[in-house]
C-alpha cells in the first residue's frame, strides 16, 4: 500500500507544479497587457517610508474642503473666543484686587478694635483677680445673692 500512496502523492504533486506554472504563466501574460498596477506591498513599503503626518498637519489638509466662508467664520469665532477668555480673566484679576484690598482697608480697624476691647476686657479681669482674689474675676465682683430660705 505505501508504494500506491507514493504515485498517488507524486501525480498530485505534478498537477499542482504545472497548475502553479499556469497561474504564473497568466499572470505574466495579463500584466503584460494591463498597466503596471503597484501591489498591496510595494504601496505599503511606500506608506512606511512617508514620514506621519502631524494632527496641525491633518486639520491644514482638512481645511481645503470647506468654503472660505465657513473657514473664516471659524477663524472669527476662535480668535473672538480667545479675546473674551482673556478679557475674563483680566477683568477677574482686577475685580478680585480691588475686593480684596478694599476688604483690608475696610475691615481692618474693626477687626483691630476688637482685638483691643478684647484685650482691656481681659487686663480688666486681671487687676480685679489681683485686687479681690481668684472669685471675684469670675464673678465679676459682686457677691454671690444669697437665696433666703423658704418659710413653711
Amino acid at each position: 500500500m505505501a508504494p500506491v500512496e507514493d504515485q498517488d502523492s507524486g501525480m498530485e504533486s505534478q498537477e499542482g507544479s504545472q497548475a502553479l506554472e499556469e497561474e504564473q504563466e497568466d499572470t505574466i501574460t495579463s500584466k503584460e497587457s494591463e498597466p503596471t498596477k503597484p501591489s498591496r506591498r510595494e504601496i505599503e513599503d511606500s506608506e512606511e517610508d512617508e514620514p506621519d503626518e502631524t494632527l496641525v498637519e491633518r486639520l491644514w489638509g482638512l481645511t481645503e474642503m470647506f468654503p472660505d466662508s465657513v473657514r473664516n467664520l471659524t477663524s472669527t469665532v476662535a480668535f473672538q473666543t480667545k479675546c473674551g477668555v482673556k478679557s475674563a480673566y483680566n477683568f477677574s484679576r482686577n475685580a478680585f484686587w480691588v475686593v480684596f484690598s478694599s476688604s483690608i482697608i475696610l475691615f481692618a480697624p474693626v477687626i483691630f478694635e476688637v482685638e483691643r476691647a478684647q484685650m482691656e476686657e481681659m487686663q480688666r479681669s486681671q487687676q480685679k483677680q489681683m485686687l479681690l482674689g481668684p472669685n471675684s474675676a469670675i464673678s465679676g465682683g459682686v457677691p454671690p445673692p444669697i437665696m433666703p430660705t423658704p418659710q413653711r
